[in-house]
């Protein structure tokens, strides 16, 4: 019985340190891009609030782990983790050559910053941290806004291509 119960706790930690270490390289990599991206769609004006609806679905769906939808013998909360990490990739291999300057750039990869925390979000990864978790509810809000928003607007003709926005971004 205590090996059992060992085991258990050894599985509790594991989990605990896995979080941990997701939670640290958000912090490093997606964070900050996160919370500016944010904050720059309460800023924006409803015609440009589409741009940020546009792109984070987008993202979204090209991070859609297609192997793995539909299928009843995936956990639930795999699909947001494998979302999160494609999201996280994409900002990973977005960042070298992005100048500070570039505001196409920038707003693209911010996004995929918001997606990503938006799928750990959603994956439990921010359990017990406040800040995390406050900004992945954002996050998460802000992906659903756009998932209905762009329902209600698919033929309105503009979409995020992998990197530039069809359409002006004023």
């Amino acid at each position: 019985m205590s090996k059992l119960i060992q085991a258990i706790f050894d599985w509790f930690k594991s989990e605990t340190r896995e979080r941990r270490k997701k939670v640290r390289l958000d912090r490093k990599h997606v964070e900050e891009r996160a919370r500016r991206f944010l904050k720059s769609y309460l800023e924006a004006d409803e015609m440009r609030k589409r741009h940020f609806y546009r792109a984070v679905q987008d993202i979204s769906d090209m991070c859609q782990p297609a192997e793995l939808i539909g299928r009843s013998d995936v956990d639930d909360g795999r699909i947001p983790e494998t979302m999160s990490q494609r999201a996280m990739k994409m900002v990973l291999d977005r960042t070298g050559g992005i100048k500070e300057d570039d505001s196409v750039a920038n707003f693209v990869t911010d996004a995929c910053a918001t997606v990503a925390v938006a799928y750990n979000r959603a994956a439990g990864v921010y359990v017990g941290d406040d800040e995390m978790q406050k900004l992945g509810t954002a996050a998460v809000h802000l992906l659903t806004m756009a998932t209905s928003y762009t329902s209600a607007h698919e033929d309105d003709g503009q979409q995020f291509n992998g990197g530039s926005i069809k359409g002006s971004i004023d």
